[in-house]
């Protein structure tokens, strides 16, 4: 990866890459530019000038250019964006308190309850069906540009909406959302795209509005709803309503709103160093606010660059390494992780591969204004990403706005441009309890949770069963294959209890149980990992979500599987606990072959079984290894449900789709139980039975409610999570730590050691392992001391680190 420092001086050396996107060249970067001498002269009309390049540079932004709108995929775009507008104009009919008879606006009951949620979004909605038409008008090849029926139909809605809900006397209701953000971000576009047909009067009308409710205060201090993604959206409708009023005090305003948002944060919301994103506190969202603060500050780089506006905090650079350090390892062959996506995954007409497509396009707009290797590199990722998406192609999928299609497919179309292939790389994001980890050949991402980072997110109706996501929750996906696992009407018909990797309680729960916006959090403090960006060792201290469950998750990231591990697994809900090895999801009639120690299983929906079993292996998917054996038990079933089961926007449509549960029953109210298997993703019947018969392949050194280790001698790995002091095989630890140490074939070794708990302020590590001598080691290590048979490590405070790995490389040989 390029680093900060080697990216930044590379952007020093060429100013004219920085200037694309409006970002801070090197003779800027030590603060605000200074404005040319010429700039006191400026004339009224010079400004009137500043302000129509402003609205036409941000008409190609939104419209996008250099596409023929007679070649597809553009041609059946536009159409369809013409066939929208058509029927959004034939069924507008103004009235008191709406303005499709579908999206009343009028709230007999104003205030912030559900209900009140529910006006506030009409109105929201009702202002993007404008700018639909208005796009549909200004755009070629819809059958209606330049149709002035249509114009003036979209005048006669915003005066309508002026006059009857958003104007500067209406009292805020429902969603602040919809006030500050949406309905401000539609009004302003709008007005941009129909800025010559609209009067002096009307424009001001809605700058006048749009100042009622987005005021200069909504963005006078970095804190509440005004952070992170939501900034740069506020900070987006304030400088669009500059341009559109011609205010020079709204624009600055906004771009000097946009500081807080560049520097990586330590607590709350924002970028962290390791690559974390956080919002609303305590969710993991790269997936939906990341991706619209990505979006969003492009697009503004892109607007404001060359500009007296133009971005020049210095900052602003420090955002470009978020592509690679926070954005990059989420996305697997074209879809963004579900773990980092928040309740967005429970929304109709989503998934995890349309989360991705518009990220996509976003990191080649960014890529113009970044240096040359990094646009290269960062264009190759893309296009491999375009490539390998065959379950739901960017430019096929539908969910794409036009101009995101037309970066896409010029990118796709530049023979120039070699497609790279998936990274192999373990990556921890200890900010997020989330890890991440790549092979050739398959990728996962494990989602967990602590004191720091909730369970899962419901609000505004929406994930009301993600209950148990922060469970240890593990997705994964082949090579190839699998790239539907969590897309085709996934969420509505899973079983919520037996999410993939998970150990729950079978206590039932109510919908939204912790209640909107609670960000319910365990109590729990050991929860992350360390790792080599090679191989890595992830561990949680789980406590169940309303209940009294608590359990120690061990995974062992390796080559071609996980090694999965859990003890000190107790429970007094009254309620079966359940650790679930798998839950594939197998579309709507896939009949995959199940072998259990060889033997085929029926392939019969509803078919259930139980026995002792050493191996198993599902056709297409993986194979699972259990040392030693285990009680296992297998369904195969259709499950039916409709997404508005589990978010009040969705559809009430029936859904049946079908899938291969594999689980460890530990009873009810389990005392102190264990489980242990080893997953290969995409391993064949043949490899798995083998994996199987290699007893000597895996060592479990321990796996109680005090420690939980294993080492794989051909791999050179063992990797340990010491809830609490003790020893593990050649390993012992003063506190409770996560250890992995890999031996290498060149007989080096890394040793890395983090404090997910963030309690450790001093560690002494005994290796009982001859080091002939130190190659490097972190800041924290206060001495090393080798000898013929022990190595002992000594670290200082360790907690102030927030669980980040701290690594020592020593010569073994």
């Amino acid at each position: 990866m390029t680093t900060a420092w080697s990216r930044r001086a590379l952007l020093a050396t060429g100013g004219g890459a920085a200037l694309a996107l409006g970002l801070p060249t090197a003779a800027s970067a030590s603060g605000p530019a200074a404005l040319p001498a010429s700039a006191a002269s400026t004339t009224a009309a010079d400004a009137a000038d500043e302000f129509a390049a402003l609205r036409a540079k941000w008409r190609d932004l939104y419209l996008g250019t250099g596409f023929s709108p007679t070649a597809e995929p553009f041609k059946s775009k536009l159409a369809d964006l013409g066939t929208q507008a058509s029927s959004f104009h034939s069924t507008m009919a103004p009235a008191h308190g709406s303005l499709w008879p579908d999206l009343v606006h009028l709230d007999p009951d104003p205030d912030t309850d559900t209900e009140s949620f529910g006006f506030s979004a009409n109105m929201n909605t009702s202002y993007n069906r404008l700018r639909t038409m208005a796009e549909a008008y200004s755009q070629p090849g819809t059958g209606l540009t330049g149709d002035t029926g249509l114009r003036d139909a979209v005048i006669t809605g915003l005066d309508h909406l002026y006059a009857d809900v958003f104007n500067e006397s209406t009292a805020r209701y429902g969603n602040w959302w919809n006030w500050q953000i949406g309905a401000p971000q539609a009004l302003m576009d709008t007005c941009v795209l129909l800025y010559d047909a609209l009067s002096d009067t009307q424009r001001a009308n809605y700058c006048n509005a749009v100042d009622k409710f987005l005021p200069d205060s909504a963005v006078g201090s970095y804190t509440g709803t005004s952070t992170g993604a939501n900034r740069v959206d506020l900070c987006r409708g304030m400088i669009l309503r500059g341009i559109v009023g011609a205010s020079t005090a709204k624009i600055a305003l906004a771009v000097a709103a946009l500081s807080p948002v560049f520097p990586y944060v330590t607590t709350g919301d924002g970028f962290y160093p390791d690559g974390s994103f956080v919002q609303h506190t305590s969710i993991p969202y790269i997936g939906g606010y990341g991706a619209v603060l990505n979006d969003g500050l492009g697009r503004l780089f892109a607007l404001l660059r060359g500009s007296t506006w133009e971005i020049t905090d210095p900052g602003s650079r420090q955002f470009l390494d978020t592509i690679d350090a926070a954005i990059a390892p989420f996305i697997y062959d074209g879809l963004m992780m579900d773990n980092v996506s928040g309740r967005g995954i429970t929304r109709v007409g989503s998934s995890d591969h349309t989360r991705a497509h518009g990220v996509m396009a976003s990191i080649v707009l960014l890529g113009m204004g970044a240096g040359p290797e990094e646009n290269a590199r960062w264009r190759a990722m893309v296009k491999g990403w375009l490539q390998r998406d065959h379950y739901a192609p960017a430019l096929r999928a539908g969910s794409l706005s036009l101009v995101n299609t037309a970066r896409l497919q010029a990118l796709l179309d530049d023979s120039a441009v070699t497609a790279s292939p998936e990274p192999s790389a373990h990556r921890v994001f200890y900010n997020m309890d989330r890890a991440t980890h790549r092979r050739r050949g398959w990728g996962a991402g494990l989602s967990m949770a602590s004191e720091r980072i909730a369970h899962y997110e419901f609000g505004n109706g929406e994930n009301k069963r993600g209950w148990h996501t922060g469970a240890g929750w593990l997705q994964w996906w082949g090579d190839g294959t699998g790239l539907d696992q969590y897309s085709d009407a996934y969420w509505p018909t899973v079983d919520p209890y037996r999410l993939p990797g998970t150990t729950v309680s079978r206590k039932k729960l109510a919908d939204g149980e912790g209640g909107a916006w609670a960000n319910p959090r365990p109590g729990t403090k050991w929860v992350g990992g360390t790792g080599d960006g090679e191989f890595g060792t992830s561990g949680q201290h789980l406590q169940g979500l309303a209940s009294t469950m608590h359990a120690r998750k061990s995974w062992f990231w390796l080559d071609d599987c996980v090694v999965c591990l859990g003890s000190g697994i107790t429970s007094a809900d009254g309620a079966g606990v359940e650790t679930v090895v798998d839950n594939r999801f197998l579309g709507a009639g896939g009949t995959p072959r199940l072998l259990l120690d060889g033997r085929a299983q029926p392939v019969t929906q509803g078919w259930t079984t139980t026995r002792r079993t050493t191996w198993a292996h599902l056709d297409r998917h993986a194979g699972y290894v259990f040392p030693g054996g285990t009680e296992l038990h297998a369904l195969r079933e259709e499950r039916t449900g409709a997404w508005k089961d589990i978010n009040d926007g969705g559809t009430g449509t029936a859904e049946t789709r079908r899938y291969m549960t594999l689980w460890q029953d530990h009873g009810t109210d389990p005392a102190d139980s264990s489980y242990a298997y080893i997953m290969l993703p995409g391993a064949s019947s043949k490899r798995t039975a083998a994996r199987a018969a290699d007893t000597g392949w895996l060592r479990i050194l321990a796996n109680d409610a005090g420690r939980t280790g294993i080492s794989v001698p051909s791999l050179g790995f063992t990797g340990i999570n010491f809830w609490a002091a003790g020893t593990a095989g050649k390993v012992t630890a003063s506190a409770p730590v996560c250890v992995q140490i890999h031996e290498k074939r060149d007989g080096t070794a890394t040793i890395s050691v983090s404090d997910p708990s963030r309690t450790v302020t001093g560690l002494t590590l005994t290796w009982r392992q001859h080091v002939k001598s130190v190659l490097s080691r972190a800041e924290s290590v206060t001495g090393v001391r080798t000898g013929s048979a022990v190595t002992t490590v000594t670290f200082g405070d360790l907690s102030k680190s927030r669980g980040a790995t701290h690594t020592v490389r020593v010569r073994v040989r």
